[in-house]
């Protein structure tokens, strides 16, 4: 976090991109899921500056080549999305992370985001954890924090759907209880049963990452009710366009940019898609990712309007 009068990149020029907003996931039988030239030269054309690395094999395996393929395409780097057992006293997470990091490094990125995982497939389930299990993951997650500031990076914690956090009474525990940055996930942490305006009003500072997301309500009560799987909701269009669900978007991020945050929005659409948007084969309304980032990147660049007019609106006043 930076203090809300230094000078910042200004917000439109903060926005990123990550390859799950098109299909493409760790998750065995996610969905079909597009090559990374397409992804690639899609963001680029939309005019995003940088992305997130995506799950392993969507670039290359070593840290040179996610480097020099990103370049290639004229991406920044900006972090990675790395799942690893936490709560597990026989598991040591270091040494997944660190590999990742050495990627990071490499390609001059920031951020590694850190998810909670469960050590099962998916997300549709999770163990409970206990007392034991939560020191245990609150311990590793400290470990972490030291390891990537050791490298000159800055390590989060995702709440994720269907990981050991993923509510806002386990996001809050893990914020009272380990000194690891936040990456508030807006989309998650409301399926989850967390309020996002809440985690942003009151704890900007703790908030070192973003990733944005839009999320119809009807399919995220479905969710916790446990009547709809969360992939299930997912392919149903749980997630929609920035400005076209029922996340306050606008109420998030002038909160974050209110108390001075200079970090990346990345722009995240969980999307399983059904086939290629482009071939005609496949059914209408299966999602387009093309045209929802378009729709999300004008959606904040609104709130980035909004923002600039408040502020030249105050010093006229």
């Amino acid at each position: 976090m930076t203090d809300s009068t230094t000078e910042r990149t200004p917000l439109t020029e903060r926005i990123a991109a990550a390859p799950i907003s098109w299909g493409v996931c760790e998750v065995p039988g996610w969905g079909w899921q597009h090559e990374p030239p397409t992804v690639l030269t899609q963001m680029r054309e939309l005019g995003i500056a940088a992305t997130e690395f995506g799950p392993d094999g969507f670039l290359p395996d070593s840290a040179e080549g996610k480097a020099a393929t990103l370049a290639e395409y004229g991406l920044a780097a900006v972090g990675q999305f790395v799942p690893v057992v936490l709560h597990d006293p026989a598991v040591d997470p270091l040494p997944v992370v660190e590999a990742a990091m050495a990627g990071l490094v490499a390609a001059r990125a920031t951020t590694v985001v850190i998810a909670a995982a469960t050590g099962q497939e998916g997300y549709d389930a999770r163990p409970e954890l206990d007392d034991a299990g939560w020191s245990t993951l609150l311990g590793n997650l400290d470990r972490i924090a030291d390891a990537a500031a050791a490298q000159g990076l800055t390590a989060t914690l995702h709440p994720h759907v269907g990981t050991m956090v993923e509510s806002g009474e386990e996001t809050d525990r893990v914020l009272a209880g380990s000194r690891i940055g936040l990456c508030l996930d807006t989309g998650h942490l409301l399926i989850g049963g967390g309020d996002p305006v809440r985690v942003a009003v009151e704890h900007p500072d703790r908030i070192a990452h973003m990733h944005l997301k839009d999320v119809d309500l009807a399919w995220a009560r479905k969710v916790q009710e446990g009547a709809a799987s969360y992939t299930d909701a997912v392919a149903a269009g749980m997630y929609v366009a920035l400005g076209e669900g029922d996340v306050d978007i606008t109420a998030i991020v002038t909160s974050l940019e209110g108390a001075g945050y200079a970090g990346w929005y990345v722009l995240e659409q969980d999307t399983i898609l059904a086939g290629d948007p482009e071939d005609p084969a496949t059914p209408k309304g299966a999602g387009d990712p093309v045209a929802d980032v378009r729709t999300s990147i004008a959606h904040l660049g609104e709130v980035a309007s909004g923002l600039a007019g408040a502020r030249t609106d105050g010093e006229e006043g």
